[in-house]
């Protein structure tokens, strides 16, 4: 309301309009693995909160065959003063999965959280490993036609990431498609085979995962 009246007495508008991505344009293959990287602020979330719904593009469109489930931010989707088990139904109901399959499922999600005696208590009592441990699980175990990855693998310990990332391979090996964003340079040659470039919310290059990494390191070191 304030903004409003501002408007209304100023000739001026206040609000300045702020483009997080410009002219992105992309395609990805079914069962393909993508790494999308990038510096801090370089428009990197924003798209995948684009693809997975979250946001509504101004401009163009985003067209997603087969179910979304998105790995984007830590906690997204939970409520604090549910339990783990609780929050397993409430996620998987947000995803788009029958009550029926998510109880069928609930065993496999705890057993692969890892959270003991934990799963009954409320979320809001959980570390950030926690809290990445369940979201992860109730992911992969929905089976999920793409697999959105927002650097969610990086609160993990070293044992818990293996599995992740074990667990992923296995999606690859399934022909799923998964998108990752990640600064880990490793991590990305690993898993995906074609790298988009961001910079500025537009893409600088989009191909081969060295050439890529060799792009993006000249941009870290040796900007122009």
């Amino acid at each position: 309301m304030r903004e409003a009246f501002t408007k209304i007495f100023s000739r001026h508008s206040s609000v300045e309009i702020f483009e997080a991505l410009k002219k992105v344009s992309f395609q990805v293959q079914d069962g393909e693995v993508l790494g999308i990287i990038g510096r801090n602020g370089s428009g990197k979330s924003t798209l995948l909160k684009l693809i997975a719904g979250v946001f509504a593009p101004t401009q163009g469109r985003v067209q997603v065959r087969g179910s979304v489930a998105p790995l984007i931010e830590l906690g997204a989707g939970f409520h604090a003063d549910l339990t783990g088990r609780e929050n397993i139904l409430l996620n998987g109901l947000l995803l788009g999965v029958a009550k029926l399959e998510i109880q069928m499922r609930e065993a496999l999600i705890i057993d692969f959280a890892e959270l003991g005696d934990f799963i009954d208590s409320p979320v809001k009592q959980y570390s950030s490993g926690m809290f990445m441990r369940l979201a992860f699980a109730i992911a992969v175990e929905v089976n999920p036609d793409v697999l959105l990855v927002d650097e969610i693998l990086a609160v993990g310990d070293a044992e818990f990431q293996a599995k992740c990332e074990a667990r992923l391979q296995n999606f690859r090996d399934e022909g799923k498609t998964i998108i990752v964003v990640s600064h880990d340079a490793e991590t990305v040659r690993r898993f995906c085979s074609r790298l988009v470039l961001l910079d500025h919310g537009e893409v600088v290059i989009d191909g081969l995962a060295d050439d890529v990494l060799k792009r993006y390191e000249t941009l870290l070191f040796h900007p122009v």
